[in-house]
């Protein structure tokens, strides 16, 4: 065990001097445009062409008129809370002194004392005493406890026990554990939840306001924790499909959606580097008729969501380097689509040198062509000198589909794909499949090369390899691991690393 001991060390050292190095990155970003300037003290009456005049919320930042090749620099050791809608051309940095400038997702702290009611009836449970949307879990104290989200069906006009759906969901009866929470938002109703089905689910989006209650055994939470912060069901970062986005430097924590969030036909020059991503996601993305991913698969069942940075749709020199993500609800970094008919093209993508541990998926990616779609491809994605740590291990595994997680998740779809490349990362302990790399056709399976594996004996390794005529099985990462790296998934100069169980 010697050998694997010091292996084990040196990937510690790299990854405390990795995650160091993110965080203290020094700005050189520069703009070509008009620079603009953001801070605590600022005004937003106020010019904003200067630090000394410089503007004070998200909100004066998002209705700005900006142009192609301006910035926005926010002032280091400020905390700056809602979310931004990010513009076209423009860059998004930070400057001063200090620590990254924070973006926190809900409208203040809940970490006080008046913001918070005993349940009547509901022996250590506590009501928000302000409407709030929908949040992924909270964090108590910068990371020290987050809560298990409790989510009831929608059933009947009424919300009911996701595994009986005969019974009422009451809070004494099912808030059972300390840090349980639950929200609940039914004010307006949809018929169209999906699956064709016609019942009415709660209808969820900027405007749902509901209610949140928390059992806090030690007392009034307000009282209990110096810091609670939530994870509110909205993006921190809106790119939509404006092209050329640069996001640089800045920290962006406690969000229920995705920390930034792009989409569309081909979303062009997407970059986001130096950034601290953390406890992002877990916000109910919509009340369905049919959820495929519960094993009931009962009515009224729900889907949470959340990624660190996501593109959903096409794209082109998409870029996501020297970033820390950590404790995402769904993937740290992704790129996929669901066609439906459109042709879609994902070309020029690069993930390199990013920090990204306890998350479900460290990176994820899919291409589903589906409406008689045959022309979407992925073409030239890099996944480069990453270290990808702990896999499934962090609070997102709370989900009910736990053995999906993987550092690389593919899925298996048909994943069109040419001149995909894996090199040079290290795979670090994985609780499900380290890997998933699957495709319909064999020479659309990405190219590993000189990567290093580290998992449990007897854990999967995962699953490598086509599915047109069956899905390729999951390896098992035991004695043979290294010869199963070498001759599966092709990585001849792999680096395995062994733990016993």
């Amino acid at each position: 065990m010697g050998k694997n001991e010091d292996l084990l060390r040196q990937i510690e050292a790299e990854s405390a001097a990795r995650r160091e190095k993110i965080r203290s990155a020094a700005d050189v970003v520069t703009v070509r445009g008009v620079s603009y300037y953001v801070s605590n003290a600022g005004d937003d009456s106020a010019d904003g062409l200067s630090p000394e005049q410089a503007w004070k919320t998200l909100r004066r930042v998002s209705e700005a008129a900006l142009s192609p090749g301006d910035g926005v620099f926010f002032r280091r050791g400020d905390v700056f809370r809602g979310q931004v809608r990010a513009q076209a051309g423009v860059t998004y940095a930070a400057y001063g002194t200090g620590e990254k400038p924070r973006f926190y997702g809900w409208d203040k702290s809940l970490a006080d004392p008046a913001l918070w009611t005993p349940v009547e009836g509901a022996p250590h449970i506590w009501q928000l005493t302000e409407p709030i949307l929908d949040c992924g879990t909270l964090v108590m104290n910068g990371g020290e406890a987050h809560c298990r989200k409790l989510i009831p069906s929608y059933i009947g006009g009424r919300f009911v026990c996701r595994d009986a759906e005969e019974k009422p969901f009451v809070l004494q009866h099912e808030m059972t554990q300390n840090l349980d929470m639950v929200c609940f938002y039914d004010a307006r109703t949809t018929r169209t939840p999906s699956k064709g089905q016609d019942f009415p689910v709660p209808q969820l989006d900027d405007e749902s306001l509901g209610v949140l209650v928390l059992r806090c055994e030690a007392g009034n939470p307000g009282a209990v924790y110096r810091e609670i912060e939530a994870l509110p069901r909205r993006n921190m970062f809106t790119v939509g499909d404006h092209p050329d986005v640069h996001i640089d430097n800045l920290c962006l924590k406690y969000i229920g959606c995705h920390a930034i969030g792009a989409g569309g036909p081909q979303v062009r020059g997407l970059h986001v580097s130096n950034c601290e991503i953390g406890w992002i996601g877990g916000a109910i993305q919509h009340y369905l008729g049919t959820d495929p991913n519960y094993p009931q698969g009962g009515r009224g069942t729900v889907t949470r969501y959340g990624n660190g940075v996501e593109i959903y749709g096409g794209c082109r020199d998409y870029t996501v380097e020297n970033c820390w993500i950590y404790q995402v609800y769904d993937a740290g970094v992704t790129h996929q689509i669901t066609t439906g008919g459109q042709p879609y093209r994902l070309e020029k993508i690069r993930y390199r040198g990013n920090l990204v541990e306890y998350c479900v998926y460290s990176i994820e990616y899919f291409l589903e062509k589906t409406g008689g779609d045959t022309e979407s491809a992925i073409a030239d994605c890099v996944i480069e000198e990453n270290i990808l740590r702990f896999s499934g291990y962090g609070w997102g595994q709370q989900r009910h589909n736990t053995d999906t997680p993987a550092h690389i998740k593919g899925w298996s779809y048909e994943n069109t794909a040419s001149g995909f490349e894996i090199r040079g990362n290290v795979f670090d302990r994985a609780a499900y499949r380290m890997l998933h790399l699957v495709a319909k056709k064999p020479e659309s399976c990405p190219q590993l090369q000189g990567n290093t594996y580290v998992q449990q004996i007897g854990y999967p390794l995962g699953q490598y390899g086509a599915n047109e005529q069956a899905e390729p099985p999951v390896q098992i990462f035991n004695d043979n691991a290294e010869h199963t790296v070498r001759t599966v998934f092709g990585d001849q100069t792999a680096v395995i690393v062994s733990i016993p169980t």
